[in-house]
């Protein structure tokens, strides 16, 4: 019989996973609630993140005892954000005993790294690392602060309240103090991936086709992934469902970054970025100038044409192979561009994380103003047209409109921070921009087959845009997915980039 131990996360206890419990135990297997020593110490003295580990390692040690000779049963760990740090330190220090352990929507825990990254508000996180005081208490969020510590969709109503009115203060040392662990191999992991959060397999997928040094990292036998369409409190939102994911984990179940016995991930290297184009363009070559790329249309330099810029998504870790402006995607679309009679840019910024928007922005900006130096190209029409990631960096140039841009266009655009990036910066939220009108054309290439996070996002700024009465103009493409130029050779897929650059030319007034 499996034995799973639940761990709560953020400002909660044992409450939140009742349900979830209850199911387990109706399908034949036991399920331990873990009620953290913090919550329950005044002013949460001298909690930290070693007392968690302490108690939970005290829950493996009862089962065993209660085994009373018997075979030991099979014990999973399951550790919801915050509470997957105690849950990895128990394992850690009771190597062998622990058949497996659960992230629910978090991240990776490393050796000698506080939980603090478990808090999803950047900006809470650096005033917490600088105050440095370990022996206080983070208050739980107010009823309408919850989105703010993950996605509430699924959430009814009552489970909100429930959520609040049972929520507990988290001592800081939990979040401050370093989790120790002592080396040991740990056991097989699942991750639990919680969708409307903006955490998903296919996202999983890209960030290692990207070379992320985490994701390759999970790129292991024994390492597994469910995908769950919810917000951050699974357990609350879907506890069935989350039951079922959590009994097909214990059995080694859920899909693998690995693909053969080599532990290579054979769609690496056909990812969608990378794979070629779907409309045939002319193989004109690049003109490398720093951080940019040009290709020039011919008779540019009698006759000075407008310039499309193409920036790339992202987060790209650093060092990535090959750059961005390196991918098919980007290097078509600048093609096409100049087979259509402009200059089609790209470049490589800095957009690393999803912290890193402010440089990424800077970068963008030292790039327009080289391109509109150059003499071939006509500094008074410029457009610039985002992809994916990108989309957060429209908000600047939808609220300065110089006058030389003519238009912006944006590919299954990401318009405003996901609910897990903890992101908050106002200056990189455009329907907050396009809500108060005056801003320029936009064209918004906007797929069927989205991540329902990312098209809450595009949802959001169409609606901002409606109520402002800014011009933005919808290029649907109903059956594709994210990044379908690699993915998507249909014929209904190359119309819709026809017309979206079509639309594009004609806000350069370039003849059609």
């Amino acid at each position: 019989m499996t034995e799973f131990v639940l761990v709560p996360g953020l400002f909660t206890g044992p409450h939140v996973w009742r349900e979830t419990a209850a199911r387990l135990e109706s399908e034949g297997a036991r399920a331990h609630l873990v009620d953290l020593p913090g919550r329950r110490s005044e002013n949460g003295a001298g909690a930290d993140v070693a007392a968690d580990v302490a108690l939970v390692v005290e829950t493996i040690d009862a089962i065993d005892a209660a085994a009373d000779g018997r075979d030991l049963p099979e014990i999973v760990l399951v550790g919801h954000d915050y509470g997957v740090h105690p849950a990895v330190g128990a394992a850690d220090r009771r190597p062998g005993r622990v058949a497996r352990i659960v992230h629910v929507d978090t991240a990776p825990v490393s050796d000698g790294v506080p939980a603090l990254a478990t808090v999803p508000d950047q900006e809470l996180r650096e005033r917490l690392a600088a105050a440095g005081d370990t022996g206080g208490e983070l208050a739980p969020p107010a009823r309408d602060a919850w989105p703010r510590w993950g996605s509430t969709a699924g959430l009814s109503g009552a489970a909100l309240d429930r959520l609040t009115d049972l929520a507990v203060p988290q001592p800081l040392g939990t979040l401050l103090r370093p989790l120790r662990l002592t080396g040991a191999e740990l056991p097989p992991t699942t991750g639990v991936l919680c969708a409307e959060s903006g955490a998903t397999l296919a996202t999983v997928r890209m960030l290692l086709s990207f070379g992320d040094p985490m994701m390759k990292a999970l790129a292991r036998p024994g390492i597994t992934f469910f995908e769950l369409p919810t917000g951050h409190w699974p357990m609350l939102s879907c506890p069935d469902r989350l039951a079922e994911v959590l009994l097909a984990a214990a059995a080694g179940d859920g899909e693998s970054l690995l693909d053969d016995a080599d532990g290579a991930d054979a769609r690496t290297a056909t990812a969608g970025y990378l794979r070629p184009f779907l409309l045939d363009v002319t193989e004109r070559p690049r003109e490398r100038r720093g951080t940019i790329d040009l290709y020039v249309p011919e008779g540019a330099v009698e006759a000075p044409r407008p310039a499309i810029v193409f920036v790339h998504g992202g987060p790209v870790p650093e060092g990535a192979e090959p750059t961005p402006r390196d991918w098919p995607t980007l290097i078509g679309y600048a093609r096409y561009a100049a087979d259509r009679g402009v200059v089609g840019v790209t470049l490589d910024h800095r957009l690393h994380a999803v912290t890193a928007y402010p440089a990424a922005a800077a970068d963008l900006e030292a790039a327009v103003a080289r391109v509109r130096a150059d003499p071939r190209v006509d500094a008074d029409r410029i457009a610039l047209w985002f992809l994916s990631g990108s989309g957060p960096l429209t908000a600047p140039w939808l609220s300065a409109r110089p006058p030389w841009l003519r238009c912006l266009a944006a590919n299954y655009p990401i318009m405003a921070p996901l609910p897990n990036w903890g992101v908050n910066d106002a200056r990189f939220r455009p329907a907050e921009v396009v809500a108060r009108g005056g801003t320029p054309p936009f064209v918004l290439v906007r797929v069927g087959q989205e991540t329902s996070a990312i098209a809450a996002t595009v949802a959001g700024f169409l609606a901002a845009a409606e109520a402002g009465g800014a011009p933005v103009e919808v290029v649907d493409v109903p059956a594709a997915p994210h990044a379908f130029e690699g993915l998507d050779h249909t014929d209904s897929a190359r119309d819709a980039v026809r017309e979206a650059m079509g639309r594009v030319l004609g806000h350069l007034t370039v003849p059609q």
